[in-house]
């Protein structure tokens, strides 16, 4: 069953809890954080943002999760492969980082003697700048990239959690957006020239155990931009997946996908090659991966243990109307995070 949610509203109840579960092709509910009823240090705001063009990838990462803010910067050389990542880690930001009630419009940024992230976001184009001090030898980075021809529909998804009736996931990913800009290591320029990018906007109250799986790809087949977001893992997903194609801007449901991860020695293997299969019939992929950006976070009660795996995705996809779309040496990624946070 794919609930699709098609009528404008509030996202929360009242009494706090979701008034809809499902999914929709355009953010059609309202978040208003004030109308949350779970423990304020529960709450969970991100944008996360990635450009990649196959060869190199950046990603950027402004976080408040209430009793800790997370600022980061990736950059990925996926010839070489290397990956060095920067982050800030801030103590109770509590809302202060003023992350938007929306993902159509509105400004996001952080600063410190350090480093500078900032989004800016005027709904028609989003401008994404970072300044790094000694990100990488002592060299600054900085990198400017503008993302725009947003297409006209993206996979938004309304996830509630059977263990809390409070808790709730607000999720928008946006593939195959249009991405130019540069990256700056010291004297070193990177230029990304007519590439793609996706926009991970997140905003909810999750529980406090959960392992999720997720995988995009944004790129062009027969020059007509095509992307893909699977994932599960997390809250209860009976009334929709966030499986979903995207072909020349348009939205095609999925049901549900399947991450078939290799194992070697009883764990995950996770530079091997993997696959994915579709409940329906309607997406089989062959995935080689490149390079592991991997981290492992143990402090206290807060555990984080990522692996997103940048990579190439070889497979079909078959559109509503039945159409066949076969993609080769896609560049992505698809990871797997387990946290207690």
């Amino acid at each position: 069953m794919q609930k699709e949610i098609t009528r404008k509203g509030k996202l929360l109840s009242e009494s706090g809890r979701l008034d809809e579960a499902g999914y929709s092709r355009k953010p059609l509910k309202l978040y208003e954080r004030k109308l949350v009823k779970a423990n304020r240090l529960r709450i969970k705001e991100w944008d996360y943002y990635l450009v990649s063009d196959g060869r190199r990838a950046l990603a950027l990462t402004i976080a408040d999760n209430s009793y800790m803010g997370m600022y980061s910067v990736s950059w990925l050389d996926l010839e070489a492969p290397t990956a060095e990542t920067r982050s800030v880690m801030t103590v109770l930001p509590l809302g202060k980082t003023h992350l938007p009630e929306s993902s159509e419009q509105g400004d996001v940024s952080f600063k410190n003697k350090k480093a500078e992230i900032t989004f800016r976001n005027d709904g028609t184009e989003r401008k994404l700048f970072c300044r790094w001090d000694g990100f990488d030898s002592g060299k600054t980075l900085e990198a400017s990239v503008t993302l725009r021809d947003a297409p006209q529909e993206s996979i938004v998804m309304m996830t509630p959690y059977k263990e809390d009736r409070y808790a709730f996931y607000y999720n928008q990913k946006i593939n195959c957006l249009k991405a130019d800009g540069y990256v700056r290591i010291g004297t070193d320029v990177y230029r990304f020239e007519d590439t793609y990018g996706v926009l991970d906007w997140g905003r909810g109250v999750w529980t406090y155990s959960n392992t999720w799986y997720w995988a995009s790809a944004s790129s062009e087949v027969n020059g007509v931009p095509f992307g893909f977001n699977l994932g599960y893992g997390f809250g209860d997903t009976s009334a929709a997946s966030e499986n979903a194609l995207f072909y020349d801007g348009r939205l095609h449901k999925l049901e549900e996908v399947a991450f078939n991860i290799p194992q070697k020695d009883g764990k995950d293997d996770f530079l091997s090659p993997w696959t994915f299969t579709s409940s329906d019939g309607r997406f089989t992929a062959d995935f080689i991966p490149v390079i592991d950006r991997a981290s492992d976070t143990n402090v206290l009660l807060i555990e984080s243990d990522q692996h997103q795996v940048f990579g190439r995705f070889t497979g079909s996809a078959v559109l509503d109307d039945g159409t066949v779309v076969a993609f080769s040496d896609m560049p992505g990624f698809a990871e797997k995070v387990k946290n207690r946070w």
